[in-house]
């Protein structure tokens, strides 16, 4: 079983493409650190996908917060910025034939499809969180959950005979010398 001794992350950041690829690799190693291997691919994709929606639609400005979190048995990463304006989802079954061929505008439902839940809250009077949640893998999970604990069992401390006199455990000292026994 793991033990996590940091469950918590967070970077803040201009969202700028020069940094996205940054805070990608941030998350990789955090999550490397964590044992949490598997979900890694996820939480990178995810974790772009809501720092372009900064950098493209952010007000007044792409400054915003990435954060991970080790739950019991998920990950939580999100994402907080200074505009209140909540994302809209596009829903892919509504679109024409040329508009699902775009590349952009696609963002929550592939965070919605890669993660086990996904959600936005407005985050006081100027700003928002956008968050997704991925489950953890079977034996981190009983670890995170369980962390590995020593038994300790109390013992009545010895006591020691009273020494007459210092040794100075620095400097080794001679065994006294056998007096031989003439008879």
């Amino acid at each position: 079983m793991i033990s996590h001794p940091s469950r918590h992350c967070a970077v803040e950041l201009q969202a700028l493409p020069s940094r996205i690829g940054q805070v990608r690799r941030i998350v990789s190693a955090q999550l490397r650190y964590w044992h949490l291997d598997p979900l890694i691919d996820r939480a990178a994709l995810g974790v772009t996908e809501l720092l372009t929606n900064v950098h493209r639609h952010a007000q007044p400005d792409k400054t915003c917060t990435v954060e991970i979190e080790l739950l019991l048995d998920r990950l939580m990463v999100s994402v907080r910025d200074h505009d209140p304006r909540l994302p809209v989802v596009t829903d892919l079954k509504d679109t024409k034939d040329a508009d699902a061929l775009a590349t952009c505008g696609r963002g929550l439902a592939m965070v919605a499809a890669v993660s086990e839940s996904w959600g936005v809250r407005p985050d006081g009077e100027s700003g928002k969180v956008v968050w997704f949640t991925l489950p953890t893998p079977s034996s981190t999970r009983a670890g995170a959950a369980r962390p590995l604990r020593r038994a300790v069992t109390e013992k009545p401390a010895h006591r020691f005979a009273k020494v007459e006199h210092a040794v100075d455990l620095r400097r080794p000292e001679r065994a006294p010398a056998r007096s031989a026994v003439v008879g």
